[in-house]
């Protein structure tokens, strides 16, 4: 069967799978509407400030617009937080001290952590300021709640991190009823403990927030799902205000925390990102279920399957070969808009002990909400595929990735 013609016949197939995902988009939708509302939102938002950032309206009302939208008490929604690495990095920075334990309950978590915690040797990381790190890992998708809170029982935990997404690893991600399942049981043994949460690809996925199923703080990227493929930069740190507090303090000064920090003119891509982002999520979620679906029907492993909860826009697909691996994600490069004459070869990347291929033809340096596809190049050869800013885009790269792989 021609690739055209078995993407058509799969996409006939999943009626249900899309009309589940254009009911969630609505409710986010209007969830986004009701925050612009709520915070009056105005043309005079947009315009930004220099210097210092003193007195930046717009800025503080899109930050008002994520708190509501998340269900934080405050945010911190800024242009000088350049990636999810930076804005986790800056959070547990912002929260531990000398002498806290970190215990991530997710297991390890993404490899551009690693000098951030300590695992790699760096003399900027929490390890050289005598934070200790150890970490509990999931077992069979689900945390490991008899030996959290073994361990909670016997030390003393400043942060317990969970990293919902799965990286670069074949577990699950983490749904929203799991969080609020062990966020019982850590606040039951101590309610100090300050549960934060990596939420990189998974917001607007479902229907509620970890901040709502009783995490602390949670973090993301705005070149990921909140940015709408709009906003040309920025992270958000989200949750309990004297906690964003000291992450503010952290990224700018202590003593000015939220009260600095210029707007330089990204306050509308920020709002107008925002207000986008639910049908983007929709149409990368799309894209994800139908490359699940063509894929398993050519004879892949894929996971999430079409038809399987999901958490995050990613999809996996395992090819078992390097050389199909590698000329699926350069058929990717090949539909996108940017770039679509380069093709993408293994390379050392900064933070990835493994060579990683990486397909992104976006007009966002590193954008993972727009078409991407990326992988390190190790056995079983695993390729990672996220976003699309339209549902169309997304299937075109398909179409030419499958093609690609069968010349």
């Amino acid at each position: 069967m021609e690739v055209v013609d078995l993407v058509k016949k799969c996409e006939q197939s999943l009626d249900k799978e899309f009309k589940k995902i254009d009911k969630l988009c609505e409710y986010n939708s209007l969830k986004v509407l009701n925050a612009f509302n709520k915070c009056k939102i105005s043309e005079t938002d947009f315009t930004g400030t220099t210097g210092y950032g003193y007195d930046d309206v717009g800025r503080d009302k899109i930050e008002d617009v994520f708190s509501n939208i998340l269900g934080g008490e405050d945010s911190l929604v800024r242009g000088q937080i350049i990636s999810g690495t930076h804005a986790i990095s800056t959070a547990l920075f912002g929260v531990l001290r000398p002498n806290d334990i970190m215990l991530s309950i997710s297991g390890r978590p993404y490899d551009t952590l690693d000098e951030v915690i300590g695992l790699k040797e760096n003399a900027s990381s929490l390890k050289s300021f005598g934070i200790t790190y150890q970490q509990i890992d999931l077992v069979n998708g689900d945390f490991a709640y008899d030996k959290i809170e073994k361990y909670l029982n016997k030390h003393k935990v400043k942060v317990a991190y969970i990293q919902r997404s799965r990286g670069y690893s074949t577990r699950e991600s983490i749904n929203i009823d799991k969080i609020k399942k062990v966020s019982s049981l850590i606040k039951k043994i101590d309610n100090n403990i300050i549960i934060m949460v990596d939420n990189c690809y998974c917001e607007f996925v479902e229907n509620r927030t970890p901040l709502e199923a009783g995490a602390d703080l949670i973090i993301g990227s705005l070149i990921k799902n909140l940015g709408g493929g709009i906003a040309p930069n920025g992270g958000y740190i989200c949750g309990k205000k004297e906690l964003v507090h000291l992450c503010s303090e952290r990224l700018n000064v202590a003593g000015e925390a939220k009260l600095v920090g210029p707007s330089l003119g990204i306050n509308k891509q920020f709002i107008q990102g925002v207000y986008f982002a639910p049908n983007a999520v929709a149409s990368s979620l799309k894209v994800a279920i139908l490359t699940s679906k063509v894929m398993e029907e050519l004879g892949y492993e894929v996971f999430p399957k079409y038809n399987s909860e999901r958490v995050d826009i990613v999809q996996s697909i395992i090819f078992h070969d390097e050389t199909k691996m590698i000329k699926y994600c350069q058929g990717i490069q090949m539909a996108s808009a940017i770039d679509s004459y380069v093709l993408p070869e293994p390379y050392d990347m900064p933070g990835y002990s493994d060579k990683i291929i990486m397909a992104s033809g976006s007009f966002i340096q590193g954008s993972s909400i727009e078409i991407s596809c990326d992988g390190p190049i190790k056995d079983p050869y695993i390729v990672y595929q996220q976003g699309s800013l339209t549902y169309q885009y997304g299937k075109i790269a398909l179409i030419k990735a499958i093609s690609n792989i069968k010349i």
